[in-house]
């Protein structure tokens, strides 16, 4: 990621950007302040900077600004106009579109504040620059419109040359600055809040009619700006501004063509406690009437919006319409009329506080949607949350890219991609979601420092503070010369497929909805039409630390995945790092949406056997059982909700590569996900594991389990007794238990000689189970179980007994990797020679029916289902992964092949 991806490279000696040449080369450029500059934001096609005043005290006490004019420091004292750390305006007198002029030496051309020099190339350039500075004393923690300013400027493009408009005295030292574009004006509104709790607020045409208030008696600490939904977006907006002792205020402020802006203040909020005590970023939720701020612990707060008309404010002229910094009293009655009034308002508390959900470096933005809440900070993940009842819920969190711990902002194209800003080590990333790749790689020195990104169809221009200049990395529009033919659906191979179902929506064709697992460490869930046969993503899910391997479905109380509104499904994905992690799936039909299918994805719970390794004291003293456990299988056991157990767990098997088989329970509504029972029978990596359910004739029921190892060996449980202590003790002890020890095996067959990498059961229409069972020495197994009661003087127990055992020996010529059993006496089974073979199962025999060669290499796994089709025939379909993804379909005969004479 050293190297940028628009079209040159990155020459560090010159400091600029170079390669490429033509139309849509990326250069970088240079305009230099001679004050350090601290912060910067576009505004449309204005650039906002602030550049920071030295400041020294005398040894009497009172204070000096050092500034560089011409090359040569100048020291004056406070009461000069042009020192201090107040807010100034400079304007831009003329508008280029072409190139610019050569930057005319840095002269001092009025003796006071910073100056710049502008060495444009071909293309566009922006019409208007701004600048504002800041005190030694604020770290340039912030971004965008939320500056610590002060003196503000915008520079000539033609001459290069700053020009004066407001006054550094105009707000006081220690400003804070931000500023909102206005949809459908060339306007900009400006707020500018000084250390002394005053606020200034103007147009950026016209900065002399502006609209002054004291909001705090202390300094103003955060300010931002954020869309109303009552206001009109293209003539107001909502400010926010946090002050002392966590004070909050909500104005809303109309722009009025040459006249000062109208403030209306609207509610108080208080913040909770914590040592930097204000917001960073807020947004309005437009139909609940409520407010969602960010603040710089790290915390989500939800506020609501009162009804209450609030105190409107008119506004004043400091410099009578012109552009000269004259500054009158700022004692006037405006100023204190927002103190007197604001008391009348409450101070509202939060409804809900996500306390510390970004960690403690704060939240960076906040944005809403199609409905969603999406949360940025500087912990390498952005989160996806909903409101639920006047409370906000972490629908699930995602992770970028490895190595982007520090993200800024989300930008949403109307393409339908996601752009995530960030800064990877010492580069800025636009990373895009949609091709999981960089779009942009910029090398500027890392995240501590203030920055601003504008793109258009035009052009993408990238500012940013290096050594107290301000750099440009600008790139024009290019024509795309690569056209992707079939994008990937994982970066590497597909491990596991499961189907969540089949949907219908209105004027499409039904389309199949199935989630996979890579060696990636992702989980994609997809939609695959037959009609289109084109796999569409519909959510990536990156909370893996290491390979998905495995994943299984749980569809609900009545095991049915079909809705009135879509599907609904738990989905249970496991891997390496003996992590699991669980998911609510709902899809449903949406016409508007690319693949006609809209996906929510809500994060359940996770487990990893670590977390209490992880909490133990001298820890490096004791010895680590198998750090590098992995969950190869998967299975939910079914039939838990019923009169036995009337708690809402849910109970999960899993085979592990430390030799023991595990089972969890998982309770939905407290998220919780224990270990309950494990055992280490097997003693060798277990490789497979399927749960499945006995029900005899008087209602009773069987909770029975079916493992496989690496020796061959197929083994068969009974945890119904296991399961039901669990579901006591979870209750007892409100989730929390010491695992339980499973008994031993009912019945173990050594069914093939090697590892046994697939494995399903299906239950006859008599009441017995068909178990077959795929081997790395290609052969086939198959058996037939009935499952009795054991009536012994204590208690009665389960007996399991094998009816019939029907083997074939190298029925692939590789490993055999997926079987299932289509009917009692039908079997469909896929190995790594990409052949699929359909066997039918006859007189204690298999016999190859059919055989058909897939393209899908290193296949790893398979699942199957039937449909029923409007003419009542019946199709067998079957979905491959491996070093890709394959959906097949076909038919099969009910009545068997005849027998040829023997010889």
């Amino acid at each position: 990621m050293g190297e940028g991806r628009a079209g040159g490279t990155w020459d560090s000696a010159n400091e600029r950007w170079g390669g490429g040449g033509g139309a849509g080369a990326a250069k970088m450029e240079s305009v230099a302040l001679v004050a350090p500059v601290t912060a910067l934001e576009f505004a449309g096609d204005v650039l906002l900077a602030a550049a920071a005043g030295r400041r020294r005290r005398r040894a009497g006490g009172a204070c000096c600004g050092t500034w560089w004019c011409g090359g040569r420091r100048r020291r004056r004292p406070r009461s000069v106009s042009c020192a201090g750390t107040g807010a100034r305006c400079w304007r831009s007198a003329t508008r280029r579109r072409g190139g610019c002029s050569p930057p005319p030496p840095k002269t001092a051309a009025c003796g006071c504040g910073p100056w710049a020099s502008w060495a444009a190339g071909p293309g566009p350039a922006p019409a208007c620059w701004c600048a504002t500075g800041t005190g030694r004393e604020w770290p340039p923690w912030c971004c965008g419109g939320r500056s610590r300013s002060a003196p503000a400027r915008t520079v000539e493009v033609a001459q290069g040359r700053w020009t004066p408009v407001l006054h550094p005295a105009a707000t006081g030292p220690r400003a804070v600055l931000a500023a909102a574009p206005l949809r459908g004006w060339d306007e900009t509104l400006c707020a500018v809040a000084g250390g002394d709790g005053r606020l200034l607020l103007f147009a950026l045409s016209r900065p002399g009619a502006a609209a002054k208030l004291t909001l705090f008696e202390g300094a103003v600490h955060g300010l931002s700006w954020a869309p109303c939904p009552g206001l009109p977006p293209d003539t107001a907006a909502a400010l926010l501004a946090s002050g002392p002792d966590g004070e909050m205020l909500w104005l809303d402020v109309t722009h009025r063509p040459g006249q000062a802006p109208w403030v209306r203040l609207m509610g108080r909020y208080l913040l909770p406690p914590c040592k930097q005590r204000w917001h960073t970023c807020a947004t309005f939720l437009p139909q609940e009437r409520l407010l969602v701020c960010g603040d710089r612990r790290g915390s989500l707060l939800l506020f609501p919006c009162s009804s209450s008309s609030g105190w409107a404010a008119e506004g004043t002229s400091i410099v009578n319409g012109s552009t000269d910094p004259v500054v009158e009293d700022s004692s006037n009655e405006l100023e204190l009329s927002c103190l007197l009034h604001k008391e009348a308002l409450p101070l509202e508390s939060p409804l809900s506080v996500l306390f510390g959900l970004h960690g403690k470096t704060g939240v960076t933005s906040v944005t809403i949607h199609r409905g969603s809440i999406y949360s940025t900070g500087r912990d390498g993940v952005y989160r996806q949350l909903r409101l639920q009842g006047q409370q906000l819920e972490v629908l699930q969190k995602h992770r970028p890219c490895k190595g982007l711990q520090w993200i800024e902002e989300l930008r949403f194209t109307l393409d339908g991609d996601l752009l995530v800003l960030g800064f990877h080590a010492d580069n800025f990333v636009v990373w895009s979601s949609r091709t999981g790749e960089n779009i942009h790689c910029i090398p500027c020195g890392g995240g501590h420092r203030s920055w601003s990104y504008c793109s258009s169809p035009l052009a993408e221009v990238f500012a940013f503070i290096k050594s107290g200049d301000v750099m440009l990395y600008h790139r024009e529009a290019e024509p795309c010369e690569q056209q992707v033919l079939l994008a990937s659906l994982h970066g590497r191979e597909i491990t596991c497929v499961r189907r969540l179902g089949a949907l219908e929506v209105p004027g499409c064709a039904t389309v199949n909805v199935f989630v996979t697992g890579s060696e990636d460490t992702t989980t994609c869930v997809l939609v695959l039409s037959e009609s289109s046969r084109a796999a569409v993503p519909l959510a990536r899910l990156s909370d893996h630390i290491s390979s998905v391997r495995t994943l299984a479905f749980a569809m609900g109380p009545g095991d049915e995945g079909f809705g009135d509104e879509g599907l609904s499904a738990l989905l249970f994905s496991a891997g390496g790092r003996a992590q699991i992690e669980c998911y609510r799936l709902l899809c449903t039909g949406d016409t508007a949406a690319q693949s006609a299918v809209a996906c929510q994805v809500i994060h359940v719970a996770s487990h990893r056997l670590d977390k209490h390794w992880e909490k133990k004291k001298n820890r490096h003293k004791l010895v680590k059982m198998d750090p590098e456990t992995r969950y190869m299988s998967l299975s939910v056991v079914p039939g838990t909700s019923t009169k036995q157990l009337p708690t809402p767990w849910k109970f999960l098997a899993a085979a592990c590569s430390d030799g023991s088989v595990r089972i969890f329970g998982l309770l939905e509504a407290a998220r919780k996900l224990v270990l309950v029972a494990e055992s280490f029978h097997h003693q060798r990596c277990v490789l497979k594991v399927e749960a499945f359910l006995h029900t005899w004739a008087g209602g009773e029921r069987r909770h029975l389990l079916c493992s496989a190892a690496t020796d061959g060996s197929i083994a068969f449980w009974d945890i119904t007794g296991p399961v039901m202590d669990a579901a006591d003790a979870l209750h007892q002890a409100e989730g929390e238990m010491q695992p339980l020890a499973l008994d031993a095996p009912l019945v173990t067959v050594m069914a093939h000689s090697c590892g046994v990498n697939s494995l399903h059961i299906r239950e006859t229409p008599e009441g017995r189970h068909l178990v077959a069972s795929g081997s790395d020495d290609g052969s086939i197994h198959v058996c037939l179980l009935e499952v009795a009661l054991a009536r012994g003087e204590a208690t009665a127990g389960t007996c399991l007994q094998v009816l019939e055992r029907v083997s074939r020996p190298c029925a692939h010529a590789a490993h055999v990797t997926g079987i299932r059993v289509l009917r009692p006496d039908l079997l469909l089974s896929a190995s790594v020679d990409q052949r699929l073979t359909l066997w039918r199962r006859c007189q204690g025999e298999l016999l190859p029916l059919s055989t058909t060669f897939f393209h899908v290499p290193d296949l790893a796994e398979l699942d199957c289902w039937e449909v029923v089709e409007a003419g009542g025939e019946l199709r067998y379909y079957c979905v491959l992964c491996g070093q890709g993804l394959e959906m097949l379909c076909g038919t099969a005969s009910s009545k068997p092949p005849p027998q040829e004479a023997p010889q």
